[in-house]
């Protein structure tokens, strides 16, 4: 469990500062020239994409480490049935088992 936290714990710091990153940029001005600015704004369009995917994802590692920390990692928070180990391989943030997210 403790590499399995360490693993969740050093993706958190990776997606936190590549949103830092992401929002630092949405925050600039951008350019004057109108050529510039449409094709920047695609590009923030992009990113703000990038970003909001991001944020789930971070919500979901938060989630999935305050379940270890509680205990409760591996039990389906919906029905209180173990999460099968494949699954939780696959998907270490899930917390359902595949019954429920059917």
């Amino acid at each position: 469990m403790e590499d399995l936290k360490r693993s969740l714990q050093e993706k958190l710091a990776t997606l936190e500062a590549r949103v830092e990153k992401i929002e630092g940029h949405l925050r600039n001005p951008g350019q004057k020239d109108w050529a510039e600015r449409a094709s920047e704004q695609s590009n923030d369009e992009v990113l703000e994409h990038l970003d909001e995917t991001e944020l789930r994802e971070i919500d979901a590692i938060r989630a999935a480490l305050a379940r270890i920390d509680a205990g409760t990692y591996g039990a389906c928070v919906a029905c209180g049935d173990p999460i099968a180990e494949g699954r939780l391989q696959a998907l270490p943030t899930t917390p359902v088992c595949i019954d429920c997210a059917s």
